[in-house]
Parts: structure tokens; C-alpha cells; sequence
């Protein structure tokens, strides 16, 4: 078993927040991984070393700088309530809605969705912003979203 119900994740709240409803369709979507599932792509494309953001380091790509190309601000239109992930984001990320996406907080917590449904609800994705992660399977771009509402836009090597 890969997931684990969005009821048991413990941080489910974000996506039942009443300011912010998201649709039955679109919480099916919503996948927490197990523990071991989550640290198997972690540790695949992440980070074999660290646990968490906050503990990244120049020896793997997501800790040096030339992994990372500009900063944008994702904090201003998520307090202004756009319904939209930022044009800059998804002009960076450049991918199809169907694809497959990992949301990775630490080796432990990872979701799953696809890009649409991530788009839809980026909103509640953000109150779990901690240095946060969003890849793309068999994709190379990247954006790690802060906790002090940057996001900064990257590319991860291929393979």
C-alpha cells in the first residue's frame, strides 16, 4: 500500500479549511503516501542525506545554489486570494495537467496529486509551506515554496 487515507494524515485540516473548499474529485486526488513510500521518493528525488528542508546542503543538487535560477513571490497572490498557482510558477513548470506531482515536505510526508488539482488547490498546499518541495514526475523543474512567501524556482538534474 503506497497511500494512506487523506482523513489519516495529520495534517488534513489544510485541505477541509471552510475558507478554502476543495471538491470531492479534487480530495480523491490527494494522496498522502505512506511513510515508506514517501522516504523511497525522497530519497530518490530529493534527498538521500537530509530529512528535511531545513538541512540541505551543497552536496546534493537541491542544496546548491546553481540548482535554483530566480525568487518570485507566491505570498501576495495567495493573500489576495488568487484561485490560480502564480502565471510565473506555472510558466517556469511549463506542465500538462495530467501530470503526476509530489508535493515533499520531509523523507516522511509526501502528496500526490496532478498538476490540475495541485493548481486548483495551491491555496491549501501552502499552509504546509516549510521549505516544501513540488516535483513532477519525469520532469526537471522544481519550486521549493518558504515559509516567508518566496518560491524559488529551480531545475533538478535529469535521471
Amino acid at each position: 500500500m503506497n497511500y494512506i487515507a487523506l482523513d489519516e494524515f495529520r495534517k488534513a485540516w489544510v485541505f477541509k479549511h471552510q475558507d478554502l473548499p476543495i471538491s470531492d474529485q479534487d480530495l480523491a486526488a490527494i494522496k498522502p503516501m505512506t511513510k515508506a513510500r514517501a522516504a523511497v521518493l525522497w530519497s530518490t528525488m530529493i534527498s538521500r542525506d537530509q530529512d528535511h528542508p531545513d538541512f540541505f546542503n551543497p552536496s546534493e543538487w537541491v542544496g546548491k545554489e546553481d540548482s535554483w535560477s530566480e525568487n518570485v513571490d507566491w505570498e501576495k497572490p495567495w493573500e489576495a486570494g488568487e484561485e490560480s498557482l502564480p502565471d510565473v510558477i506555472t510558466s517556469h513548470l511549463g506542465w500538462e495537467a495530467n501530470t503526476t506531482v509530489y508535493f515533499c515536505m520531509s523523507r516522511e510526508q509526501v502528496i500526490e496529486t496532478n498538476f490540475a488539482v495541485f493548481q486548483r488547490c495551491w491555496q491549501n498546499f501552502m499552509f504546509l509551506c516549510d521549505g516544501s518541495l513540488l516535483v513532477g514526475k519525469k520532469r526537471t523543474g522544481v519550486v521549493q515554496f518558504m515559509e516567508n512567501g518566496e518560491a524559488r524556482l529551480g531545475e533538478k538534474p535529469k535521471g
